[in-house]
């Protein structure tokens, strides 16, 4: 019996040592994992209780135009915050600094009470404004270094670049399409907090710096840029506009030389400016072509061989009906060979074009340019426009699509579309940026031209270049676009606006356009310039013409590409004459719309071109007494240029509006 009792308490005494041996390698085994292999670990959340990180704002990578200059930077400045708890006076110290920070002093005040270890006062002020707080050597305020982006050239390429906000996250253009690129890492500051999770004081002031982004090199040339910005501003504002677009491009790249949009705005005050302001016109808005469409038309109907360059059209006197509806031209025409309705734009001449390619190979061709889809330009908010599907086109559409009316385009693929005439027939990806790269100036990522597609031959392509350069010559719609010593393709567009209320077309507003390539013979600029709701005239030949021309002339200056042709001679008075010989018969020469050499001597001058104002100012200037007649430019004129003005001549100019 004592055995028995013996040998059960032995037993019990070796279970009771195992499972206490059992249990000491388990409690073990789990304190060397939690201690030693999950030891980093759990030291990061200790860490996450009894710390906090506060973010800095990173700093992002510059972005420079194609000749290296800035055009988005990223600068440091102070960003000041408080420790309330190692404050001893907030109420004095919030009276000292709310007229330095501009900060109501109550709020403040507010900021600088309680145990908090940390808080911030203003993020990002300047170099005086914190100078003057070091001054005043308060205990628990103290500065950290932040960035901030900043654009020091203001208004030019703002559409382009875009903005960021505080974070600095991109909010608009290069700055949001290429953000994760851009965009450094963000940097920290650390505050230890108690038990209860309140923060107590800062650990070390930065315990992880930001890192800058890669930098971004876009095609964009500053100066092309504030060229076209300047001109295009100065057109919108003299035809008193609603706004507009300007384009210049590469031809054969594809490369975005300048964009700009009217309104603009300054990217770094973005805030101060209405949405309408922000908007970058050139991808983000749509718009009817009018007559720059007739170029596709011809080069689509050439390229068929449904109609040849010197085919003759009806275009009946000026009215024509189709459809159940009558079609108008400006002017009162006959027969013109297709050459000649480019040149004069005749709606009626292109609606019998349209009508002999047919609706399904007007549509493809259309679609083939580029028309109703994006063109993959690297920018955010780029819209497709509106091309109807064939099966919903109403008889009157093949007439009215023919020269530009019940389709919606961007001025980027207008201008891509028209390159591809520049350069051959090829349609090419216009793109914006040239290259990413890191700080130290390797490489990421580089981009180069790409061809879509082939749209028209080259011999297409050469007989729609002759045609354009027609439209820049005397008798042409373009003739305000001639590039003094250059010759000049292209084509001068004037749209009703459909109004919004009434789902019509506007009996006022209009939308006016000139698109070309300089120099003809061998492009090297395709230049766009639209001028949304002109009120001094709806025509593209008058107010959108002249813009192009003298962005042409600036920027093949710039570029030094040399003068293909006799420049024009300058402007220059009188010689005085002998008493009793008489000058020799002379011809004025009219360049860019002025007279610039004065026939004396009772002679007439060539008025053929000009605008009413610059008649009148020629009639005050040289006391001659002109009777004007119509409106518009100067086609017709009595006596003829070089003849004598006699007391009895009926001396008189006949105006009519340009297409």
């Amino acid at each position: 019996m004592k055995d028995t009792k013996e040998k059960w308490s032995r037993i019990r005494i070796r279970i009771i040592g195992f499972l206490f041996a059992f249990f000491f390698v388990v409690t073990s085994s789990r304190a060397f994992y939690l201690q030693i292999i999950k030891k980093d670990d759990w030291t990061r959340i200790a860490e996450r209780q009894h710390q906090k990180t506060v973010p800095l704002t990173p700093a992002r990578g510059t972005i420079y135009d194609s000749t290296g200059a800035a055009l988005a930077v990223s600068i440091e400045l102070d960003s000041c915050f408080a420790e309330p708890i190692f404050i001893k006076d907030p109420h004095g110290t919030a009276v000292k600094l709310a007229p330095i920070l501009g900060i109501p002093r109550n709020e403040l005040e507010k900021k600088l009470t309680g145990k908090r270890g940390f808080v911030w006062l203003r993020r990002q002020i300047v170099p005086d404004m914190t100078q003057k707080i070091q001054d005043l050597k308060i205990g628990g305020i103290g500065f950290v270094k932040e960035s901030r982006r900043f654009y020091p050239n203001s208004e030019v390429a703002a559409h382009v670049i875009g903005f960021t906000g505080l974070d600095p996250q991109g909010l608009e253009g290069i700055e949001l399409k290429y953000n994760s690129q851009i965009l450094g890492n963000t940097g920290y500051l650390v505050t230890q907090r108690d038990a209860l999770g309140r923060d107590i004081a800062l650990v070390d002031k930065v315990v992880k710096k930001s890192s800058k982004g890669y930098n971004i090199t876009l095609t964009l040339d500053k100066n092309i840029q504030y060229v076209a910005e300047k001109e295009l501003a100065k057109a919108v504002t003299e035809s008193r506009a609603a706004g507009g677009i300007a384009l210049v491009m590469d031809p054969d790249s594809g490369k975005v030389l300048a964009m700009a949009s009217y309104p603009t705005f300054n990217p770094n005050a973005f805030r101060n400016y209405s949405h309408d302001s922000l908007r970058n016109r050139a991808i983000a808005d749509t718009f009817e072509p009018g007559s720059t469409m007739k170029v596709f038309l011809i080069a689509s109907a050439l390229e068929t061989r449904v109609v040849g360059p010197n085919d003759m059209f009806n275009c009946e006197n000026g009215t024509y009906a189709i459809g159940g509806r009558v079609i108008h031209d400006t002017h009162k025409y006959g027969s013109l060979r297709v050459a000649e309705i480019l040149k004069y734009s005749s709606n009626i001449g292109s609606a019998k074009i349209g009508s002999r390619l047919g609706p399904a190979r007007l549509l493809s061709s259309l679609k083939n340019f580029g028309f109703g889809e994006r063109t993959g330009i690297d920018l955010p908010g780029e819209v497709s426009g509106y091309l109807r599907d064939r099966s919903r086109w109403y008889p009157i559409d093949l007439a009215t699509i023919s020269f530009g009316q019940g389709l919606s385009i961007s001025a980027l693929q207008l201008a891509t579309a028209v390159s591809s005439i520049a350069n051959g027939g090829m349609l090419m990806k216009p793109y914006l940026v040239e290259k990413i790269a890191d700080d130290s100036g390797t490489v990421v990522r580089q981009f180069s031209p790409q061809i879509r597609h082939r749209v028209v031959s080259a011999r297409t392509a050469q007989a729609m270049t002759k045609m354009m350069e027609s439209v820049a010559s005397e008798g042409g719609t373009g003739l305000n676009a001639v590039v003094d010593g250059y010759r000049v393709a292209g084509k001068t567009g004037t749209a009703q606006k459909v109004d919004p209320m009434t789902k019509c077309y506007s009996a006022t507003k209009r939308t006016a356009s000139f698109v070309g390539f300089v120099p003809a013979e061998k492009p090297r600029l395709t230049i766009l310039v639209i001028i949304d709701e002109p009120k001094t005239s709806s025509y593209g030949g008058v107010v959108a013409a002249p813009a192009f021309r003298e962005i042409a002339h600036q920027s093949l200056c710039y570029l030094k590409v040399p003068p293909t042709l006799p420049l024009k001679a300058k402007a220059k008075e009188p010689q005085a004459e002998e008493p009793g010989k008489a000058r020799q018969d002379q011809t004025a020469v009219v360049a860019e719309g002025v007279i610039d050499e004065v026939v004396g001597g009772g002679m007439m001058p060539n008025f053929r071109g000009m605008s009413i104002r610059q008649v009148l100012q020629y009639m005050e200037k040289n006391s001659l007494n002109v009777k004007i007649l119509g409106s518009g430019r100067a086609v017709e004129q009595n006596p003829q240029p070089g003849q004598q003005i006699g007391p009895k001549n009926q001396v008189w100019v006949r105006f009519v509006p340009s297409a």
